[in-house]
């Protein structure tokens, strides 16, 4: 997957190459960071789905496990918490919570505070699978990032923090 990913980093350079040759007045400078980014998110992604696939989750199920574990004793949050937590829409996490609850991970009952409301909570078979699913993936991604040195990541980690603190999202 490596050679993949130098592939596309090579791809991009290409692309760059054929715009300023077809368009010399244009700076496209900025695609040799968006479109790297872009193939590394999107290598990332896949590199981090492998896990939640082998649990039999998918990335987003394993994000509202993972938020619900979070919270702290007793593992439970409003699905609004859960909504906003996770940046999906509450159709969204419906179907998530849905599948979650239909495979014995996660339970839902009226709130004790607002009787109209609603509360997501692990159940302990979610709480083993989480835990167990998470030291996998930190395993993962310390391999993914362990690619770079500790010098580079530190730069990176550094820059990203950054360019996220003067983006709209930051």
């Amino acid at each position: 997957m490596a050679s993949r990913l130098s592939d596309d980093l090579d791809h991009v350079a290409r692309i760059q190459q054929e715009w300023a040759r077809e368009r010399p007045e244009v700076d496209v400078s900025p695609q040799g960071v968006i479109g790297r980014l872009h193939r590394l998110a999107d290598w990332l992604t896949e590199e981090l789905a492998v896990v939640f696939r082998d649990a039999g989750l998918s990335a987003g199920e394993f994000d509202v496990l993972a938020t619900l574990r979070r919270a702290g004793a007793p593992f439970e949050r409003t699905p609004g918490d859960l909504a906003e937590s996770t940046m999906i829409t509450s159709g969204g996490l419906t179907k998530r919570v849905d599948r979650l609850e239909h495979a014995g991970l996660v339970t839902r009952r009226p709130s004790e505070r607002d009787g109209r409301g609603r509360v997501v909570a692990l159940t302990p078979t979610g709480r083993a699978l989480v835990d167990e699913v998470f030291d996998r993936h930190m395993a993962n991604e310390r391999r993914l990032v362990e690619l770079l040195d500790a010098d580079d990541r530190e730069v990176l980690e550094t820059v990203l923090t950054r360019w996220l603190a003067v983006s709209a999202g930051g």
